[in-house]
């Protein structure tokens, strides 16, 4: 490249000047987008290399020390955003936004508001106990998350001068001094440090998987080439997007092989893989956690509105009861409340999300994920590395008539491996260390040649030649030729026909999934002079090397494992339709009909959330497809968990109700999912899937068991409260109730369901529950009553002191009991029960009953204003509790099979 002036050009169409910047920065408006990923009509519409460094106010030999300074006072320094640690009150009192944590604390000022202490200490120290457990799972989330993060690069080699006529030195600088305008250097292994456009290259390619996905190497070099062309070892043709443009690349990409000089066009916030953090791609809807809950929480704040102003009307009128009955009624209302549910939800996720960190290295840092995570029903996932390794395989050698045969194969081993060792490259690419790898496992005798000369891998030509001395082949060269099957045909001695033939083999094969290599070769006399691209001709061709994507071992069965746990995967990827549709059907997935980019931009929203939901794999996706595809599946009621890795993948995280990405994941990606795996393999998900299940199941086993046995109990007391003529239980006696439910009620927290329970999705339906909870409350219900009966019959109906102390005893050690059995025969609320209690629960069951039997026979009994009670008592009460018994299995059984049809 010529001299380059450093000075800046004047400002013209289609630029943007910035006149307070350092230098007076003219920016084309192609160059200056490009980072942001702006895509053009054609490679003609890209700017030279020339009109970039002009556009930079620099030049090849790179900024003066002073430009860069105030370049970096300007822009600020070349570092990803990150997110802000959250302080512990905000972290706190953003716990306060939890449904049932504000119900809770409204009742609590409510009951301090009308003198009820007790009632109100209680509830307002699980409010803090509630918020405190979230906020330090939280934390410990966030923390566990920070240590993963690491810089994108650590140092680049950037060109750099003292004066204007002092000459370029290079030297390692921290990426984070880096500006627009920086000449830097790359070399093999090198991370990209910013967005950068080419000046130089040789032999560049680079990785850019962690921005598309792809697993093989991108070929890059200057735009002053010929335009507008990708091209890689397998010949596939150029791809449309800033990622495709060759002379572009980006931060967050390394380089595979090869060597290259870049002008730096973006830095910081600018880059295109900063742009996909932008804030505003965040905020994402209501997850499945945050409906479920909302939902519960309104039908039981409008029970507990209704309740209150009931229990005074109907006392008022029936009994002439005033506001004395107010911290009753507030009572009823607090009995209602599943006080505990918060306090509960956040023991079982943080307890679950800590067996995941420890036994499988999975970091939930949304504790309500880990509940999502049970719930999903909807897996999306990639293609690349998910499904398939980041290599390919070869799958068979095919000669001219498409029939196996090993020649093709041997000798592209041959080529690979001399141009390989004589164009002094620093590693194979993907392709040719698969053909290397099954070289070897076929033993081909490639020690057996000497190499003379090789013609590497070039993107314009698509091919690579090397030239052997072959044994026994006197003053004889044999040049072997390998590439992109258009390239190698153009230049084998074929009539049109065969050429015609030959290419629609290919095209039947790359249509079955399938990547080609075309290899040919060529006899010439030995000679000393360089052999050249002209000599890249006449050549015979020999056949076909097809490849394959590389399966992950653990997938098939990762598949099979989610297909038994009720969930659907979804494929998403930007690869071809017949590559992916083999992968599946190679895993055992029925890949179906396969619906590309095309089709999806032709569906209006609800046909396509219709088509989502039917359709298995979707190809050549952007990332604005993938996350259309999720938010339509979201759309069409399913709750869906979307695994990715790279910037590309941002879009559909956020759509998601779960976003999750292994460790190894960019930073952006890994800071913004909600559970971070230690791999990135299905069966991690498997592994985390299972968790949730469990934190779930243990939930709402919690919700159905406590809300039933609340509703019949509130029931029972507004009917109590119009049959007699005294208060039911005394505030104080409901408090002391209450608090004995919320202890035993921790066992929830620790339970392990049955397995059955972890075999399908675990979602918290308000209208399943309040159905549930109406059938089994109104059972419940019919117990408390038929007590009252068992107390008329034992105390004769007493209305005195000691009768009221003897009612209220009865009806306290009756209600312990039968929460007792609750716990214990519908301890998951169906078949899944199986009759059996689990440990914790047996014991907390035990513990009840105890309490309940004992309690008012002591002396805090004497003081809560309950005595003893006669012997007849227990065992009319043993009586209706059998009865009870026995009417919740018949129940249980018939919500079993009605469960099991639905």
């Amino acid at each position: 490249m010529g001299s380059v002036p450093e000075s800046s050009a004047a400002a013209g169409p289609g630029s943007t000047y910035d006149p307070d910047g350092p230098s007076a920065v003219v920016v084309p408006m192609a160059a200056a987008t490009a980072g942001r990923g702006a895509t053009h009509d054609t490679a003609a519409a890209a700017p030279t290399s020339l009109q970039v460094l002009r556009s930079l106010d620099s030049g090849p030999r790179g900024l003066l020390e002073e430009q860069a300074g105030e370049r970096l006072a300007r822009y600020g320094e070349n570092t990803l955003p990150a997110w802000r640690p959250v302080s512990w009150p905000r972290r706190f009192l953003r716990s306060l936004r939890d449904p049932f944590t504000s119900v809770l604390l409204c009742l609590g000022l409510v009951s301090a508001a009308v003198a009820s202490w007790g009632t109100a200490c209680v509830t307002l120290v699980l409010v803090v106990v509630s918020c405190l457990l979230r906020s330090a799972e939280e934390h410990r989330a966030d923390r566990s998350t920070a240590a993963l993060r690491e810089l994108v690069a650590t140092t680049a080699t950037v060109l750099r001068r003292t004066g204007p006529d002092a000459p370029p030195h290079a030297r390692e600088l921290p990426v984070g001094e880096l500006v627009p305008g920086d000449v830097i250097r790359l070399g093999p292994g090198d991370l990209v440090p910013a967005d950068v456009r080419l000046l130089r290259a040789s032999g560049l390619t680079v990785h850019q998987s962690a921005l598309t996905g792809e697993s093989v190497p991108v070929t890059k070099h200057p735009v002053d080439t010929p335009p507008g062309l990708r091209a890689s070892g397998d010949g596939s043709g150029a791809e449309e997007g800033p990622f495709g443009r060759p002379e572009l690349c980006f931060q967050g990409s390394s380089v595979a092989s090869g060597s290259g000089t870049a002008v730096v066009t973006a830095t910081g916030a600018e880059t295109r893989f900063a742009a996909a953090y932008d804030g505003s791609a965040r905020r994402r809807g209501a997850s499945a956690f945050d409906r479920s809950v909302h939902g519960i929480s309104w039908t039981l704040i409008r029970f507990m509105l209704l309740t209150p102003p009931l229990v005074l009307m109907a006392n008022a009128a029936l009994r002439g009861r005033g506001l004395e009955t107010l911290p009753f009624a507030v009572a009823v209302a607090v009995g209602l409340t599943p006080e505990m549910l918060p306090v509960i939800v956040t023991t079982a996720l943080a307890r679950g999300a800590s067996l995941l960190a420890g036994n499988h290295g999975v970091i939930v840092k949304r504790l309500p994920a880990l509940h999502d995570l049970g719930a999903i029903d909807v897996l999306c996932v990639d293609k690349t590395g998910t499904l398939t390794q980041d290599r390919p395989v070869v799958e068979s050698s095919l000669n001219a008539s498409g029939r196996t045969d090993p020649e093709a194969l041997h000798w592209a081993a041959v080529n690979a491996l001399w141009t390989l060792q004589l164009a002094d490259l620093p590693a194979p690419d993907a392709l040719d260390e698969a053909v290397l790898d099954a070289a070897e496992e076929r033993a081909e005798p490639l020690s057996a040649y000497d190499g003379v000369a090789a013609l590497p891998f070039d993107p314009v030509r698509r091919l690579a030649t090397a030239v052997v001395r072959r044994p026994g082949k006197l003053g004889v060269h044999t040049l072997v030729t390998k590439g992109a099957v258009e390239a190698v045909l153009e230049r084998c001695a074929l009539d049109e026909a065969e050429r015609t033939r030959l290419g629609e083999l290919a095209a039947r094969e790359t249509a079955n999934g399938l990547r080609l290599l075309a290899v040919a070769r060529a006899e010439r006399p030995a000679r000393p002079r360089p052999y050249t691209t002209a000599d890249e001709k006449g050549l015979t061709f020999l056949g076909f090397v097809t490849l394959r994507d590389a399966l992950t071992p653990s997938a098939a069965d990762a598949l099979d494992a989610l297909k038994d746990r009720g969930i659907a995967v979804k494929v998403l990827t930007g690869d071809d339709p017949g590559t992916v549709a083999r992968t599946c059907r190679d895993l055992g997935l029925d890949p179906g009909e396969v619906m590309s980019a095309d089709r999806i931009d032709a569906l209006p929203d609800e046909a396509l959330a219709r088509a989502a939901d039917r359709v298995t794999v979707f190809a050549r996706c952007t990332p604005e497809h993938k996350a259309r595809i999720v938010s339509a599946l979201r759309t069409a009621g399913r709750t869906t968990g979307f695994l990715g890795d790279g910037v590309n993948d941002l879009p559909a995280m956020h759509a998601a109700d779960v976003g999750i990405c292994p460790r190894n994941a960019v930073d952006v990606a890994r800071e913004t999912a909600d559970v971070v795996l230690a791999e990135k393999d299905l069966a991690a998900i498997d592994h985390a899937i299972t968790a949730g299940r469990h934190s779930s199941g243990n939930i709402a086993t919690y919700l159905r068991i406590t809300l039933s046995s609340n509703l019949g109990n509130v029931i029972a007391m507004l009917a109590a409260g119009l049959m007699l003529p005294f208060l039911p239980m005394l505030p104080a006696q409901v408090l002391v109730q209450n608090l004995c439910f919320d202890v035993a009620q921790l066992a929830f927290a620790f339970d392990r369901p049955a397995s059955e329970v972890l075999r399908w999705p675990t979602v918290l339906r308000p209208r399943d529950f309040l159905r549930f909870i109406t059938g089994f409350g109104l059972l419940n219900a019919a117990a408390d009553l038929a007590t009252f009966a068992v107390l008329a019959v034992a105390l004769h109906g007493s209305a005195t002191s000691g009768g009221q102390d003897a009612f209220h005893s009865g009806w306290f050690t009756e209600n312990l009991l039968t929460q007792a059995l609750v716990m214990l025969l519908l301890r998951t609320g169906g078949r899944v029960a199986g009759g059996r209690g689990g440990g914790p629960l047996r014991v907390a069951a035990c513990g009840l009953s105890v309490v309940g039997l004992l309690l008012p026979l002591t002396p805090l009994g004497g003081l809560l204003g309950m005595s003893a009670l006669p012997p007849l008592y227990y065992l009319l009460l043993a009586t209706v509790l059998a009865l009870y018994a026995y009417g919740l299995r018949a129940a249980r059984n018939r919500y079993e099979r009605k469960w099991s049809r639905s």
